[in-house]
């Protein structure tokens, strides 16, 4: 019998439901956004925490906080979400893009390096790092790195909470700020959206929360109103979260380490089921993975391979279409397609396969067995 098995899907209980229903509620006079920051912070083991209504804010006001200006320089990898470069270019700044890896997909640290020595501009700011697939990069190495250019550096793991690097958490190591999301999906249909900046820079955790609501300075009631005499000291954003949206967070948080060990026991099956197949790549990984996308790779016609498994019910994505690829950044910077080697080859053989909690062994066995099928006619 055929199913219909989608790339993501939020995996959600009673516990959501009650926290949920504690706001509407009002059992509770603790605020979820301040529990929510909390638990973030004793989770991460960082000083402080700044919710923000989804991840996207969360950059935007990361950069915010760190005053960017028009004509400033962020690096990236070629191969990150679209929402990177975006905020970037909302400041009139310039996103530059750095070649991946083909090991693990994330930047290439030896052309973030060549990058940096060979700037000249005093306008090169800082650099998100993004972590795809829940597998941290060399973050010794980039640590190093920056250090020794001088530069801010902010990591991108809205797909990776929880992540752990050398035995300890991502987002209390040496980072200035991290990116973290309770929602690892892009979809525009998402139950709750959050996002959140850990840091341990006091400067920059006090601007950030600043500028998260209007840069307004002022005391509230213990409902959350404006007093009635307040004041405006900057340029600021409406971006704080919602209790509604930090009851989900904090349920969702509160899971987070079942979840992680539940995405491995299905990385496993994939690899067990999947190793062999002909004309399908499993990737390496080290052992500190968390897979929030379980990515392979098809050799030739990747396209068509997608096709065939969506009309088995099988829905499938991309993990990232390289920036210089999207219409606007192609065009705006005039590159070529041929610009970064690594990723475009790695874009035309990249397949995600379904990955969440919620997915049953029965379910990914089917993910697997259409796959193998689909393969086996495969010229």
């Amino acid at each position: 019998m055929a199913k219909n098995i989608a790339i993501y899907k939020a995996s959600i209980d009673n516990e959501e439901l009650n926290q949920i229903r504690s706001v509407l509620e009002s059992k509770n006079d603790l605020s979820k956004v301040i529990e929510f920051e909390e638990s973030i912070k004793k989770f991460i083991g960082a000083k402080y925490a700044i919710a923000a209504a989804t991840s996207t804010a969360a950059i935007h006001l990361a950069l915010s906080a760190i005053k960017l200006k028009r004509g400033d320089k962020i690096l990236m990898s070629v191969n990150s979400f679209v929402n990177l470069p975006e905020v970037v270019r909302h400041f009139d700044a310039e996103p530059i893009f750095i070649d991946i890896n083909m090991e693990d997909m994330n930047i290439d640290v030896n052309k973030f390096e060549e990058a940096l020595a060979s700037n000249d501009s005093k306008k090169l700011r800082g650099a998100i790092i993004t972590f795809v697939a829940g597998q941290s990069p060399d973050l010794d190495r980039i640590y190093d790195i920056a250090k020794k250019y001088g530069i801010i550096l902010i990591e991108d793991c809205r797909s990776s909470l929880g992540a752990i690097y050398k035995g300890k958490k991502v987002g209390n190591l040496r980072a200035d700020m991290t990116i973290f999301s309770t929602n690892p999906s892009n979809s525009k249909y998402a139950i709750s959206r959050s996002g959140i900046i850990v840091t341990n820079n006091e400067d920059i955790a006090a601007r950030a929360k600043l500028l998260r609501t209007h840069a307004l300075t002022t005391t509230y009631d213990s409902y959350g109103n404006l007093d009635y005499v307040y004041d405006v000291v900057d340029i600021g954003h409406k971006y704080d979260l919602s209790e509604l949206d930090a009851a989900y967070a904090l349920a969702q948080l509160n899971k987070t380490e079942k979840f992680i060990k539940r995405r491995k026991e299905i990385a496993k099956l994939y690899e067990r089921r999947l190793s062999d197949v002909k004309h399908i790549t499993v990737l390496d990984h080290n052992d500190e993975h968390i897979f929030t996308q379980f990515i392979i790779k098809i050799s030739r016609n990747r396209d068509a391979f997608a096709r065939a498994l969506k009309e088995r019910g099988v829905s499938t994505g991309l993990n990232y279409i390289p920036l210089h690829l999207l219409s606007y950044y192609k065009t705006k910077y005039s590159i070529k397609i041929t610009a970064f080697s690594n990723a475009l080859n790695n874009y035309q053989q990249i397949l995600s396969l379904p990955m969440y909690a919620g997915l049953s062994d029965e379910e990914v066995n089917y993910v697997c067995d259409q796959v193998i099928s689909v393969a086996s006619e495969w010229i």
